[in-house]
């Protein structure tokens, strides 16, 4: 096989694992769009290398096709090989699962798809159990859900992190529901969906929303500045108090691995704040 035009030669040296941020993932949410293609994929990358070619420029994504439809472990393994050691992935779970009207009777459609997902091995990080908006949970049902949820896939452990939309849901008693599984919950930078930094779990995930269209890294420098400061924090096992919280009663305070995605918003821009993210964080 010929040597690929420059313009699909992978940079596998763009974050050696001595200049990555320990212990704090940054990320976009998926990896296939096509405004990418004018202002962060090469000028002619062929799309089936754009995942190589993100996960040399970030050091998570999250996988949002897992959420519409269902995976077959051949792909999986396939998102696995075509990424750098010590590239992670999250993923959201289906809505199949999520949208069920009895979550505690979809035990065999979470083995399915937790199942299949394993397959990414030592690349996969937390799973994301997205409840929408406008979905009322039920306490008992909620908490017989998250019994189901496996803590292993094999030897492997599994991380768990909930995204609850039902603003009524979201109470001291979720929270101490949510630590008492060891499951995280999502802070998202948002108007229109919960907001909460609550700690649950020896990780943190959050899903940053508000990139524009108009600054060329997504966020002016000083939010970019702020943002590292407190996933630098986070990392050190502090809760900022300027973010929001609903209980009162801060988090005991140790390390913790931090996951931190740009997400939707001005997409275009998402790809180009994570970098910016990145590069505050190695300095």
């Amino acid at each position: 096989m010929g040597a690929r035009p420059d313009s699909t030669r992978m940079d596998n040296t763009l974050f050696p694992e001595s200049a990555k941020p320990d212990g704090i993932r940054v990320g976009i949410g998926g990896w296939v769009y096509a405004p990418w293609r004018n202002n962060f994929y090469p000028a002619g990358l062929v799309q089936r290398l754009e995942l190589e070619h993100a996960s040399r420029h970030v050091t998570a994504i999250e996988i949002n096709g897992t959420y519409y439809g269902t995976q077959q472990p051949a792909t999986y393994a396939k998102w696995r090989d075509a990424t750098p050691n010590g590239f992670v992935f999250s993923a959201k779970a289906p809505k199949r699962i999520t949208q069920s009207r009895k979550l505690a009777g979809t035990r065999a459609q979470v083995e399915d798809f937790i199942g299949g997902i394993a397959e990414l091995g030592d690349k996969l990080g937390p799973l994301v159990w997205q409840f929408e908006s406008g979905r009322k949970l039920e306490r008992e049902d909620f908490t017989k859900f998250l019994e189901i949820l496996p803590k292993k896939a094999g030897q492997r452990a599994l991380r768990h992190v909930l995204d609850v939309r039902d603003p009524d849901f979201i109470t001291p008693d979720f929270l101490a529901l949510a630590a008492q599984h060891g499951m995280g919950t999502v802070f998202s930078e948002s108007t229109e969906y919960p907001s909460f930094a609550d700690l649950t779990s020896d990780f943190v995930y959050a899903r940053l929303m508000g990139s524009r269209s108009g600054e060329p890294n997504g966020y002016p420098d000083a939010e970019l500045d702020a943002w590292a400061r407190r996933a630098q924090a986070r990392r050190a096992g502090e809760d900022p108090a300027e973010l929001p919280h609903v209980g009162k009663t801060p988090a005991p305070k140790q390390p913790r691995e931090v996951f931190v995605f740009f997400i939707s918003a001005a997409k275009e821009r998402n790809p180009a704040a994570a970098m910016a993210l990145l590069e505050r964080l190695q300095r």
